[in-house]
């Protein structure tokens, strides 16, 4: 037995000249219910293409890269570089300057640094430390800035 659900069908549509009691239908009544059933095929074709999209993009992404330590912290080292203005916005294409951002950020990697300390290699203790040092110095340039 053939499910529903699983296929599209057909549809019918009413195009006969004569209502039910009747009387002739009116022309623009044939064509709203033609309009209404047009519209919602149109939605559920609309649907279906958004979804095969999707399915395309999920197909043809990118892998993203392994998240480790070291990647963890340069991507907070970047977004203190957007906060002080370095780099745009993506989606207005401007810059913004945002010291308390930025000084918050600095604050998070040094807590960061704190609470790993004696947990991490050598190579990412230097990746922190060689952080912490340049976004310090250069909050300190940018705030004198104002």
């Amino acid at each position: 037995m053939m499910d529903n659900n699983d296929e599209k069908g057909f549809t019918v549509k009413d195009r006969r000249t004569f209502a039910e009691d009747g009387e002739i239908r009116s022309e623009s009544s044939r064509n709203e219910n033609e309009k209404a059933e047009e519209a919602k095929e149109a939605s559920s074709n609309a649907e279906s293409d958004a979804r095969q999209q999707a399915e395309r993009v999920t197909e043809n992404a990118t892998p993203l890269p392994e998240i480790n330590f070291a990647s963890f912290i340069l991507s907070l080292h970047t977004s203190v570089l957007f906060h002080f203005g370095d780099l745009k916005d993506p989606a207005t294409k401007k810059t913004m300057r945002n010291l308390p951002a930025a000084k918050q950020t600095i604050d998070l990697i040094r807590l960061l640094q704190d609470k790993t300390r004696g947990n991490l290699d050598e190579y990412e203790q230097k990746i922190i430390e060689e952080v912490l040092f340049e976004l310090r110095m250069r909050y300190v340039k940018e705030s004198k800035q104002k």
